[in-house]
């Protein structure tokens, strides 16, 4: 187990990592964090670099691409990825975190506290700079800490994988208790729905006028009543749906000639995730055809989607799955399979054909003020980290 001075720096680093702020494409400060303590600890300038992931983010003011780090291995074993994402929600910025017992919480009520990924983060960076320190013998390692995953594992989903010199098992923290090895993930579909009706004035003749306000009204009320918003478990057709942003008209005399709403869906089957999809645009398109002015005259709608994520699962005796297993119970841990409802970085690390396993390291209620971080969970993570970097199987 980790010593208590041991505790104490793991601690200090994550503590130091959540007070940064980093919201989803403003990354660079943690980015030369992590590189900072690396150098410390002795890794070279040339063994670091960023992709240019974030060129083809969706968020314009990025600076920052993926950080990847290469370490070179003091014995002949598979190379490991470590890895974990630098970004938190917009709601974490200006984070002061506290002990309370045995748990880190937010000094301010009103901010998060950031432990969504910054805890992941100082694990990886905790267990690289602790093997490096103490001389531990290992393979090589990459360490791969992304940009952009709390808006869609956007780092993940660019991430240049030519650069990660081909590792055999790769291994990501990023959730709340250490038992639970997450070994699938829910996918996601992400819409923008444009709705273009007629202006008119709203006093004078709203008859000529076609309100989008009206057919997004009409629309939601459809989606509603076949209850496809919400949680969704219809037969084989199983998933959750949110209508979560509407933007539209000028002013309360004018009909609204423009709305446009945001929307996802997400499912375990690819297959609902795409008849759902099917099912929201064609609500919108009966709303549409349904409301219309004097003149007979209809709104149109334009869809603009993108499947951020697509749903995966690992089988259980992949080998990266069996090796965490095994280091869970060298520390009499006892693992628990876990498929996840929200998107990780590990979806996009399975397409793009690195199976990644996801391990817990103390999150609780991640995007929320009421965020905290289990102190002996996080310490717990740091050691199965360790031992994971060191190229240990667990295997007696």
């Amino acid at each position: 187990m980790l010593t208590t001075t041991q505790q104490e720096r793991a601690l200090e680093l994550v503590q130091s990592l959540m007070a940064i702020p980093g919201k989803s494409g403003e990354e660079a400060e943690v980015a030369a964090f992590v590189r900072a303590q690396l150098l410390e600890a002795g890794v070279p300038e040339s063994a670091m670099q960023h992709d240019s992931a974030h060129t083809r983010c969706p968020v314009p003011s990025s600076t920052t691409g993926n950080l990847i780090v290469h370490l070179p291995g003091n014995q002949d074993r598979p190379r490991r990825l470590l890895m974990a994402h630098m970004d938190t929600v917009p709601i974490c910025v200006g984070s002061r975190p506290t002990r309370d017992a045995d748990f880190l919480v937010p000094q301010d009520k009103h901010t998060g506290l950031g432990a969504d990924d910054r805890a992941g983060v100082a694990t990886v960076l905790f267990a690289a700079t602790e093997l490096l320190r103490q001389d531990l013998p290992h393979g090589p390692l990459t360490l791969l800490f992304t940009v952009q995953e709390e808006i869609g594992l956007q780092g993940a989903r660019n991430l240049e994988i030519d650069k990660l010199g081909e590792p055999a098992l790769a291994f990501n923290w990023d959730g709340s208790d250490p038992v639970k090895l997450t070994v699938g993930a829910i996918g996601g579909y992400r819409m923008a729905i444009d709705i273009y009706g007629k202006a008119s004035h709203a006093g004078v003749a709203p008859q000529k006028g076609v309100s989008a306000v009206t057919v997004a009204g009409l629309a939601i009320a459809k989606l509603h009543q076949a209850g496809l918003l919400g949680k969704i478990d219809q037969g084989d057709l199983q998933g959750t749906s949110n209508i979560g942003v509407i933007h539209g008209g000028n002013a309360t005399n004018v009909v609204a000639d423009h709305v446009r709403l945001l929307a996802e869906v997400r499912s375990h089957q690819k297959d609902s995730i795409e008849v759902l999809v099917q099912r929201f645009e064609k609500a919108f398109q009966e709303a549409a055809q349904e409301v219309t002015n004097v003149e007979g005259e209809h709104a149109a709608v334009e869809f603009d989607g993108d499947l951020n994520y697509e749903p995966f699962t690992m089988p259980t005796d992949s080998a990266n799955v069996v090796i965490a297993e095994r280091v869970l119970k060298s520390l009499d841990v006892q693992p628990v399979h876990a498929i996840a409802n929200g998107g990780l970085d590990a979806n996009w690390m399975f397409r793009h054909g690195i199976p990644t396993v996801s391990l817990g390291c103390g999150q609780q209620n991640p995007h929320m003020t009421s965020e905290r971080l289990s102190i002996p969970q996080f310490h717990t993570a740091c050691e199965i980290a360790l031992r994971i970097a060191c190229g240990e199987d667990g295997a007696s």
